[in-house]
């Protein structure tokens, strides 16, 4: 077997679970490979002798896992590696809250040797793919979003206008700060935050939720995943910002976008005792009442 391993960033508690995971993949004599600069942070604190990668093309059908350390945004980060290649990406928690990085640090080798015995099943993500009437350079290679894609202001504190069409129809205009398309894998992140639904991960739909917008009756609403959602934008300013995921870019008003659900997923490694249902009640607090 093969690992990449990776992490955004360095933490003291990263030690001891790096240390838990090479432990681990040297007892089963399972091939670990560490993202460089990730590599470089942890050869600062601890002295560790692996191979490195560096972009997504180093990763070929010869892995077997990618492992992310640390939280949902490095597992957003890790996406950006695997992209259409189909490496299972096992989350390990070493952050907050948690919603992707489902492994506590506590039980890593109980759920590593549930890897390495193959007993866990493939969680497919739904990705949303961003076109611009203009060609944007920055936006050329990774131009997708496994959380949402969404539409901001820039440099002002006044509203925006966002036209939105959905399959060429027109749906609504919008006034407000900003719009976010949701995947289901987002809907527990900024789209939550600002109203929108929790739709479980084998949703076929996504989310179109305002943000602050300024008619009271304008809600989120869902739509199917294979719609084609077109929005324009104005304000008083002549760029608005786009972010996919945590990757942000600067937009002109001219410049209309399109939304469309990539051709490719990514795969989550899921485990059978664990559900997306308890994780809610988990990570949420739900059910923490006393009547229950």
């Amino acid at each position: 077997m093969k690992f990449a391993i990776y992490g955004q960033y360095y933490q003291e508690n990263y030690n001891p679970i790096t240390q838990e995971i090479i432990g681990f993949c040297n007892s089963k004599s399972i091939e670990i490979v560490f993202e460089e600069k990730f590599y470089q942070m942890l050869n600062e604190n601890i002295s560790i002798q692996a191979k490195t990668f560096s972009t997504s093309t180093d990763l070929d059908s010869s892995y077997d896992i990618f492992i992310s350390v640390g939280g949902d945004g490095t597992i957003l980060r890790a996406a950006t590696f695997v992209r259409d290649s189909q490496i299972p990406i096992l989350g390990i928690n070493a952050g907050r809250l948690g919603f992707l990085a489902s492994i506590p640090k506590e039980s890593i080798l109980h759920y590593l040797n549930l890897v390495y015995n193959k007993e866990y099943k493939l969680s497919k993500r739904t990705l949303l793919g961003l076109e611009t009437s203009t060609a944007v350079p920055e936006l050329s290679e990774m131009s997708f979003a496994l959380n949402e894609v969404s539409i901001n202001r820039k440099d002002t504190t006044s509203m925006i206008v966002i036209e939105t069409y959905l399959n060429g129809e027109y749906l609504n205009s919008y006034w407000a700060d900003g719009l976010i398309i949701s995947t289901p894998t987002g809907s527990t992140g900024y789209s939550l935050s600002c109203g929108g639904a929790v739709l479980l991960p084998e949703a076929k739909c996504v989310i179109i939720t305002p943000i602050a917008p300024h008619n009271l009756n304008t809600r989120p609403i869902v739509v199917p995943e294979d719609t084609e959602i077109t929005l324009k934008v104005s304000g008083r300013e002549d760029q608005y910002l786009v972010s996919l995921d945590s990757r942000i870019y600067t937009i002109s008003n001219q410049n209309v976008l399109t939304i469309r659900k990539k051709p490719f997923e990514i795969n989550m490694v899921a485990f059978h005792d664990m559900s997306f249902l308890g994780t809610l009640r988990n990570k949420l607090m739900w059910g923490e009442d006393k009547r229950n």
